[in-house]
Protein backbone atom coordinates (compact mmCIF):
# COMPACT_ATOMS: atom_id res chain seq x y z
CA UNK A 1 0.00 0.00 0.00
CA UNK A 2 1.44 3.75 -0.95
CA UNK A 3 1.87 5.76 1.91
CA UNK A 4 -0.17 9.26 1.90
CA UNK A 5 1.27 12.55 2.42
CA UNK A 6 -0.55 15.30 3.77
CA UNK A 7 0.52 18.75 3.33
CA UNK A 8 -1.23 22.33 4.65
CA UNK A 9 -0.77 24.66 2.24
CA UNK A 10 -2.49 28.05 4.43
CA UNK A 11 -4.83 28.42 6.68
CA UNK A 12 -6.94 31.13 3.95
CA UNK A 13 -8.78 33.20 6.13
CA UNK A 14 -9.18 31.46 8.96
CA UNK A 15 -6.60 33.57 10.55
CA UNK A 16 -8.15 36.49 10.34
CA UNK A 17 -9.68 36.25 14.21
CA UNK A 18 -6.17 35.61 15.33
CA UNK A 19 -4.10 38.08 17.04
CA UNK A 20 -1.21 39.16 16.65
CA UNK A 21 1.39 40.42 18.80
CA UNK A 22 3.73 43.70 17.46
CA UNK A 23 6.98 44.85 18.98
CA UNK A 24 7.21 49.00 18.07
CA UNK A 25 10.69 49.09 19.39
CA UNK A 26 12.41 49.47 22.03
CA UNK A 27 14.53 50.77 18.55
CA UNK A 28 11.72 52.20 16.82
CA UNK A 29 12.81 56.19 15.28
CA UNK A 30 9.20 57.42 16.11
CA UNK A 31 10.04 56.99 20.06
CA UNK A 32 11.88 60.21 20.74
CA UNK A 33 14.25 57.57 22.86
CA UNK A 34 14.49 53.94 23.37
CA UNK A 35 10.69 52.88 24.48
CA UNK A 36 8.44 49.96 23.74
CA UNK A 37 5.50 49.51 22.83
CA UNK A 38 3.98 45.89 23.19
CA UNK A 39 0.57 46.08 20.63
CA UNK A 40 -1.47 43.22 20.17
CA UNK A 41 -3.60 43.07 16.67
CA UNK A 42 -6.86 42.10 15.36
CA UNK A 43 -5.94 42.84 11.26
CA UNK A 44 -5.10 46.72 10.81
CA UNK A 45 -6.72 47.55 14.25
CA UNK A 46 -4.55 47.48 17.89
CA UNK A 47 -6.62 45.49 20.09
CA UNK A 48 -4.38 46.72 23.69
CA UNK A 49 -1.44 48.48 23.95
CA UNK A 50 0.94 48.39 26.92
CA UNK A 51 4.06 51.11 27.21
CA UNK A 52 7.13 48.67 28.06
CA UNK A 53 9.56 51.33 30.03
CA UNK A 54 13.31 51.37 31.88
CA UNK A 55 15.55 50.29 29.19
CA UNK A 56 17.06 54.57 29.91
CA UNK A 57 16.82 53.53 33.62
CA UNK A 58 19.70 55.08 34.85
CA UNK A 59 18.51 55.69 39.04
CA UNK A 60 18.66 59.38 39.55
CA UNK A 61 16.79 58.96 42.12
CA UNK A 62 18.97 56.85 44.59
CA UNK A 63 22.01 58.61 43.01
CA UNK A 64 20.56 62.02 44.61
CA UNK A 65 20.87 60.69 48.03
CA UNK A 66 24.48 60.09 47.71
CA UNK A 67 25.37 64.00 46.17
CA UNK A 68 24.93 66.79 48.29
CA UNK A 69 22.82 69.73 47.38
CA UNK A 70 25.24 71.58 44.57
CA UNK A 71 25.74 67.71 42.79
CA UNK A 72 22.14 66.62 42.75
CA UNK A 73 21.29 69.60 40.57
CA UNK A 74 23.64 67.88 37.56
CA UNK A 75 21.30 64.67 38.00
CA UNK A 76 18.40 66.74 37.79
CA UNK A 77 19.07 68.78 34.89
CA UNK A 78 19.31 65.20 32.49
CA UNK A 79 15.68 63.18 32.68
CA UNK A 80 13.89 65.89 30.32
CA UNK A 81 16.98 66.75 28.09
CA UNK A 82 15.13 69.55 26.13
CA UNK A 83 13.82 71.44 29.48
CA UNK A 84 17.22 71.11 31.32
CA UNK A 85 17.20 74.64 33.25
CA UNK A 86 13.03 73.75 34.08
CA UNK A 87 14.57 70.45 35.79
CA UNK A 88 16.96 72.75 37.23
CA UNK A 89 14.40 75.12 38.60
CA UNK A 90 12.53 72.12 40.62
CA UNK A 91 15.52 71.20 42.54
CA UNK A 92 16.39 74.56 43.70
CA UNK A 93 12.82 75.82 44.54
CA UNK A 94 12.55 72.82 47.13
CA UNK A 95 15.95 73.39 48.54
CA UNK A 96 15.64 76.94 48.96
CA UNK A 97 11.97 76.25 50.55
CA UNK A 98 13.02 73.94 53.13
CA UNK A 99 16.04 76.63 53.87
CA UNK A 100 13.41 79.41 54.01
CA UNK A 101 15.42 81.36 51.41
CA UNK A 102 14.52 84.42 50.11
CA UNK A 103 15.93 84.88 46.82
CA UNK A 104 17.26 88.43 45.05
CA UNK A 105 14.75 89.78 42.68
CA UNK A 106 17.18 89.82 39.70
CA UNK A 107 17.41 86.43 39.93
CA UNK A 108 13.93 85.95 40.01
CA UNK A 109 13.32 87.41 36.35
CA UNK A 110 16.11 86.25 35.11
CA UNK A 111 15.04 82.62 35.90
CA UNK A 112 11.93 83.33 34.36
CA UNK A 113 13.00 84.38 31.30
CA UNK A 114 15.31 81.84 31.32
CA UNK A 115 12.45 79.33 31.82
CA UNK A 116 10.75 80.56 28.71
CA UNK A 117 13.20 80.44 26.59
CA UNK A 118 13.66 77.12 27.41
CA UNK A 119 10.35 76.45 26.77
CA UNK A 120 10.84 77.43 23.62
CA UNK A 121 13.86 75.38 22.71
CA UNK A 122 11.53 72.48 24.05
CA UNK A 123 8.07 73.22 21.92
CA UNK A 124 10.43 74.08 19.00
CA UNK A 125 11.81 70.69 18.98
CA UNK A 126 8.29 68.78 18.89
CA UNK A 127 7.18 71.42 16.21
CA UNK A 128 9.48 70.21 13.85
CA UNK A 129 9.47 66.58 14.66
CA UNK A 130 5.98 65.99 14.92
CA UNK A 131 5.50 66.69 11.17
CA UNK A 132 8.78 64.80 10.74
CA UNK A 133 6.67 61.70 11.66
CA UNK A 134 3.97 62.18 9.88
CA UNK A 135 6.32 62.37 6.14
CA UNK A 136 6.83 66.32 6.50
CA UNK A 137 10.65 66.60 6.61
CA UNK A 138 10.91 70.26 6.01
CA UNK A 139 9.66 72.11 9.46
CA UNK A 140 12.17 69.69 11.21
CA UNK A 141 15.05 72.05 9.22
CA UNK A 142 13.17 75.81 10.20
CA UNK A 143 12.98 73.91 14.44
CA UNK A 144 16.44 73.87 14.06
CA UNK A 145 17.19 76.82 12.41
CA UNK A 146 14.94 78.96 15.26
CA UNK A 147 16.58 76.56 17.66
CA UNK A 148 20.46 77.79 17.27
CA UNK A 149 18.90 81.85 17.73
CA UNK A 150 17.96 80.75 21.32
CA UNK A 151 20.47 78.09 21.63
CA UNK A 152 23.24 80.84 21.07
CA UNK A 153 22.10 83.24 24.09
CA UNK A 154 21.59 80.41 26.55
CA UNK A 155 24.29 79.31 25.80
CA UNK A 156 26.32 82.73 26.03
CA UNK A 157 24.36 83.29 29.15
CA UNK A 158 25.57 79.36 31.09
CA UNK A 159 28.08 78.15 29.13
CA UNK A 160 26.11 75.09 27.94
CA UNK A 161 24.00 74.36 25.22
CA UNK A 162 21.68 70.83 25.83
CA UNK A 163 22.39 70.78 30.08
CA UNK A 164 23.17 74.32 31.42
CA UNK A 165 23.88 74.17 34.82
CA UNK A 166 23.22 77.80 35.54
CA UNK A 167 20.94 77.24 38.67
CA UNK A 168 22.33 77.33 42.22
CA UNK A 169 20.30 77.25 45.53
CA UNK A 170 20.05 80.63 46.42
CA UNK A 171 20.11 82.16 42.99
CA UNK A 172 22.18 81.48 39.41
CA UNK A 173 25.67 80.95 38.62
CA UNK A 174 26.50 84.62 37.61
CA UNK A 175 25.31 87.41 36.18
CA UNK A 176 24.76 88.75 32.29
CA UNK A 177 27.49 89.09 30.02
CA UNK A 178 27.84 93.06 28.87
CA UNK A 179 25.28 93.88 26.55
CA UNK A 180 23.32 90.06 26.59
CA UNK A 181 19.84 91.46 27.10
CA UNK A 182 19.83 93.05 23.21
CA UNK A 183 21.15 89.93 21.91
CA UNK A 184 18.47 87.72 23.81
CA UNK A 185 15.68 90.32 22.28
CA UNK A 186 16.96 90.15 19.49
CA UNK A 187 16.17 86.61 19.28
CA UNK A 188 13.29 86.65 20.51
CA UNK A 189 11.97 88.91 17.38
CA UNK A 190 14.11 86.61 15.22
CA UNK A 191 11.93 83.23 15.93
CA UNK A 192 8.82 85.20 16.24
CA UNK A 193 9.15 86.69 12.85
CA UNK A 194 9.43 83.49 11.69
CA UNK A 195 6.88 81.26 13.78
CA UNK A 196 4.31 81.78 10.44
CA UNK A 197 6.17 78.47 9.09
CA UNK A 198 4.32 76.47 11.47
CA UNK A 199 1.30 78.44 11.40
CA UNK A 200 1.10 78.30 7.87
CA UNK A 201 3.44 75.37 6.27
CA UNK A 202 2.49 72.79 8.90
CA UNK A 203 -1.29 73.73 10.16
CA UNK A 204 -2.35 74.75 6.39
CA UNK A 205 -1.11 71.71 5.38
CA UNK A 206 -4.09 69.21 4.42
CA UNK A 207 -2.38 66.05 4.54
CA UNK A 208 -1.23 67.42 7.90
CA UNK A 209 -4.96 67.79 9.51
CA UNK A 210 -6.20 65.02 7.70
CA UNK A 211 -4.03 62.60 9.59
CA UNK A 212 -4.52 64.16 12.77
CA UNK A 213 -7.91 65.74 12.99
CA UNK A 214 -10.41 63.65 14.99
CA UNK A 215 -7.15 61.18 15.95
CA UNK A 216 -6.45 59.90 19.17
CA UNK A 217 -9.06 61.81 21.17
CA UNK A 218 -8.02 61.88 24.69
CA UNK A 219 -11.16 62.37 27.41
CA UNK A 220 -10.91 64.39 30.25
CA UNK A 221 -11.53 61.65 32.56
CA UNK A 222 -8.60 60.14 31.19
CA UNK A 223 -6.51 63.14 31.91
CA UNK A 224 -7.45 63.02 35.37
CA UNK A 225 -7.14 59.34 35.34
CA UNK A 226 -3.33 58.99 34.66
CA UNK A 227 -2.04 62.35 35.68
CA UNK A 228 -1.83 63.86 32.75
CA UNK A 229 -0.71 67.07 32.43
CA UNK A 230 0.70 70.13 30.34
CA UNK A 231 -0.03 71.34 26.67
CA UNK A 232 -1.46 67.30 26.37
CA UNK A 233 -4.12 67.93 29.16
CA UNK A 234 -4.65 71.50 28.12
CA UNK A 235 -5.69 70.34 24.70
CA UNK A 236 -8.11 67.89 26.32
CA UNK A 237 -9.82 70.73 27.75
CA UNK A 238 -8.62 70.97 31.46
CA UNK A 239 -7.50 73.94 31.95
CA UNK A 240 -4.61 73.91 34.54
CA UNK A 241 -1.72 75.86 34.52
CA UNK A 242 0.58 76.20 37.53
CA UNK A 243 2.18 79.70 36.69
CA UNK A 244 -1.07 80.98 36.53
CA UNK A 245 -2.70 78.67 39.84
CA UNK A 246 -0.45 78.52 41.74
CA UNK A 247 2.33 81.12 40.35
CA UNK A 248 5.65 80.56 41.29
CA UNK A 249 9.34 82.78 40.95
CA UNK A 250 7.87 86.03 38.43
CA UNK A 251 4.60 84.77 36.85
CA UNK A 252 2.24 86.16 39.43
CA UNK A 253 3.30 89.54 38.30
CA UNK A 254 3.07 88.50 34.42
CA UNK A 255 -0.68 87.40 34.70
CA UNK A 256 -1.85 89.91 32.15
CA UNK A 257 1.19 88.29 29.60
CA UNK A 258 0.27 84.73 30.67
CA UNK A 259 -2.42 83.03 27.97
CA UNK A 260 -3.73 79.11 28.78
CA UNK A 261 -4.06 77.70 25.69
CA UNK A 262 -6.66 75.08 25.67
CA UNK A 263 -8.63 73.39 23.37
CA UNK A 264 -11.62 71.25 23.60
CA UNK A 265 -11.17 68.24 20.76
CA UNK A 266 -8.18 66.41 22.68
CA UNK A 267 -6.50 64.99 19.51
CA UNK A 268 -3.65 65.28 17.70
CA UNK A 269 -4.19 68.00 16.30
CA UNK A 270 -5.50 69.97 19.25
CA UNK A 271 -2.18 69.09 21.32
CA UNK A 272 0.12 70.61 18.18
CA UNK A 273 -2.07 73.57 18.44
CA UNK A 274 -1.53 73.91 22.01
CA UNK A 275 1.99 73.41 21.84
CA UNK A 276 2.63 76.19 19.05
CA UNK A 277 0.05 78.78 20.86
CA UNK A 278 2.10 77.92 23.71
CA UNK A 279 5.52 78.68 21.72
CA UNK A 280 3.76 82.15 20.86
CA UNK A 281 2.95 82.78 24.49
CA UNK A 282 6.32 81.70 25.61
CA UNK A 283 8.06 84.56 23.48
CA UNK A 284 6.20 87.29 24.34
CA UNK A 285 6.87 86.14 28.44
CA UNK A 286 10.48 86.70 27.29
CA UNK A 287 10.04 89.92 26.19
CA UNK A 288 8.02 91.01 29.48
CA UNK A 289 11.20 89.66 31.20
CA UNK A 290 13.41 91.42 29.33
CA UNK A 291 10.94 94.75 29.66
CA UNK A 292 11.28 94.00 33.60
CA UNK A 293 15.05 92.92 33.83
CA UNK A 294 15.59 96.76 32.77
CA UNK A 295 13.94 98.61 34.59
CA UNK A 296 15.81 97.32 37.52
CA UNK A 297 18.66 98.44 38.94
CA UNK A 298 21.73 96.65 39.76
CA UNK A 299 22.29 93.91 42.37
CA UNK A 300 23.24 90.62 43.37
CA UNK A 301 22.10 87.02 41.55
CA UNK A 302 22.79 84.72 44.07
CA UNK A 303 22.94 84.20 47.80
CA UNK A 304 26.44 83.47 49.67
CA UNK A 305 26.09 80.49 50.86
CA UNK A 306 28.09 78.31 53.91
CA UNK A 307 30.54 75.65 52.45
CA UNK A 308 28.66 73.04 53.63
CA UNK A 309 25.33 73.29 53.48
CA UNK A 310 22.87 71.73 54.94
CA UNK A 311 18.99 71.44 54.78
CA UNK A 312 17.16 71.44 57.49
CA UNK A 313 14.73 68.32 58.80
CA UNK A 314 12.11 68.14 57.11
CA UNK A 315 10.01 67.49 53.82
CA UNK A 316 8.30 69.95 51.21
CA UNK A 317 7.51 69.19 47.44
CA UNK A 318 8.11 71.85 44.64
CA UNK A 319 6.33 71.49 41.37
CA UNK A 320 6.55 73.74 38.88
CA UNK A 321 5.03 74.09 35.36
CA UNK A 322 7.75 71.86 32.65
CA UNK A 323 7.40 72.65 29.36
CA UNK A 324 6.00 68.93 29.09
CA UNK A 325 3.71 69.07 32.13
CA UNK A 326 4.42 69.50 35.81
CA UNK A 327 7.66 68.62 37.08
CA UNK A 328 7.50 67.79 41.14
CA UNK A 329 10.36 66.93 43.32
CA UNK A 330 9.39 66.07 47.03
CA UNK A 331 12.41 65.95 49.64
CA UNK A 332 12.97 64.23 52.77
CA UNK A 333 15.89 65.96 54.97
CA UNK A 334 17.30 64.57 57.81
CA UNK A 335 19.65 67.51 58.12
CA UNK A 336 22.62 66.33 56.42
CA UNK A 337 24.01 67.86 53.70
CA UNK A 338 22.86 65.54 51.10
CA UNK A 339 19.02 64.28 50.60
CA UNK A 340 17.37 61.53 52.61
CA UNK A 341 14.93 61.34 49.79
CA UNK A 342 14.45 63.03 46.93
CA UNK A 343 11.15 62.05 44.51
CA UNK A 344 10.85 63.14 41.18
CA UNK A 345 7.24 62.54 39.83
CA UNK A 346 8.40 63.75 36.12
CA UNK A 347 5.58 64.98 33.07
CA UNK A 348 6.11 62.46 30.52
CA UNK A 349 6.07 59.18 32.75
CA UNK A 350 1.95 60.04 33.57
CA UNK A 351 0.86 61.32 29.94
CA UNK A 352 2.55 58.50 28.44
CA UNK A 353 0.66 55.87 30.43
CA UNK A 354 -2.46 57.62 28.43
CA UNK A 355 -1.39 55.62 25.47
CA UNK A 356 -3.25 52.21 27.23
CA UNK A 357 -6.42 54.63 26.40
CA UNK A 358 -5.57 56.11 23.36
CA UNK A 359 -4.05 53.44 21.18
CA UNK A 360 -6.69 50.41 21.68
CA UNK A 361 -9.16 50.53 18.77
CA UNK A 362 -7.57 53.07 15.99
CA UNK A 363 -5.38 51.82 12.91
CA UNK A 364 -1.96 50.59 13.35
CA UNK A 365 -1.44 53.54 10.91
CA UNK A 366 -2.92 56.46 13.17
CA UNK A 367 -0.07 54.64 15.96
CA UNK A 368 2.68 56.73 14.88
CA UNK A 369 0.80 59.89 15.24
CA UNK A 370 -0.72 59.18 18.35
CA UNK A 371 2.62 58.71 19.84
CA UNK A 372 4.49 61.30 18.37
CA UNK A 373 1.37 64.11 19.75
CA UNK A 374 2.30 62.57 23.27
CA UNK A 375 5.64 64.72 23.46
CA UNK A 376 7.54 63.03 25.91
CA UNK A 377 11.14 62.71 26.03
CA UNK A 378 12.02 58.76 27.48
CA UNK A 379 14.52 59.81 29.86
CA UNK A 380 11.76 61.93 31.52
CA UNK A 381 9.98 58.47 31.84
CA UNK A 382 12.60 56.42 32.89
CA UNK A 383 14.86 58.58 35.23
Amino acid sequence: MTPTTETTVGIGGAAESTDMVLNIGPQHPSTHGVLRLRLVLDGERIVTAEPVIGYMHRGAEKLFEARDYRQIIVLANRHDWLSAFANELGVVLAVERMLGMEVPARAVWLRTLLAELNRVLNHLMFLGSYPLELGGITPMFYAFREREEIQHVMEEVSGGRLHYMFNRVGGLKEDLPAGWTGRARAAVASVRSRMDVYDDLVLGNEIFRGRTRGVGVLAPGAVHAYGVSGPIARASGVDFDLRRDEPYLAYGELQDVLKVVTREEGDCLARFECLLEQTHNALDLADACLDRLAELPPGPVNQRLPKVLKAPEGHTYAWTENPLGINGYYLVSKGDKTPYRLKLRSASYNNIQALTELLPGTLVADMVAILGSMFFVVGDIDK
